[in-house]
């Protein structure tokens, strides 16, 4: 599939930056009006919404992951690989990824969403898991679900109009003291 085929556009048209809410995901003809092709290019990729939208599950969440592992590779300290899980979850969230995630959940994909997040969820948890222990974290599971919590409490409040940047600084003032120094 060329580079401007079904992924990118079926992207290009259902996402948008900052959405306040997650409205219901657009049918096949809507997402080709949406990304100026005519209606019939959306069917000789996709059979039905359905396909569609497991065609965007398993495009979306690895691009969620990758991206999260990247900006945590660039950290140098565990700590502040920690706060690069947080900072680079809540960015996605604030772009409004988050808010495509959200619609997916809304259908009927339950299966397909299942895996899919259960596989997002080991691969953000991995390396999180990494750098709490090499941190010094005594129980790095839950420390784990406890920065989890932070970013999903901090999500919520990105989606009902929260800065990213005030986002972050909460987190910060949270984690910070535990971060700043090893605690093993």
């Amino acid at each position: 599939m060329p580079r401007s085929g079904p992924r990118c556009w079926t992207r290009r048209a259902t996402c948008s930056p900052r959405t306040p809410s997650a409205p219901a995901p657009p049918s096949l003809a809507d997402v080709a009006r949406r990304a100026g092709l005519a209606r019939s290019s959306a069917y000789s990729y996709f059979k039905s919404r359905d396909d569609l939208l497991d065609a965007l599950i398993v495009d979306t969440f690895p691009r969620w992951a990758a991206y999260v592992q990247a900006r945590m590779a660039e950290a140098g300290t565990p700590g502040e690989r920690v706060m690069a899980y947080v900072a680079a979850n809540l960015h996605l969230v604030a772009r409004g990824d988050h808010a495509l995630a959200r619609a997916l959940a809304a259908t009927s994909r339950t299966d397909t969403l299942a895996e899919s997040s259960r596989l997002l969820h080991d691969d953000l948890a991995a390396p999180l898991r990494a750098a709490l222990i090499e941190h010094g974290a005594s129980d790095p599971v839950r420390t784990g679900e406890l920065v989890q919590a932070i970013v999903y409490t901090l999500s919520r409040m990105i989606e009902d109009g929260l800065a990213e940047d005030a986002a972050e600084r909460l987190a910060r003032e949270l984690l910070t003291p535990y971060l700043r120094s090893p605690v093993g």
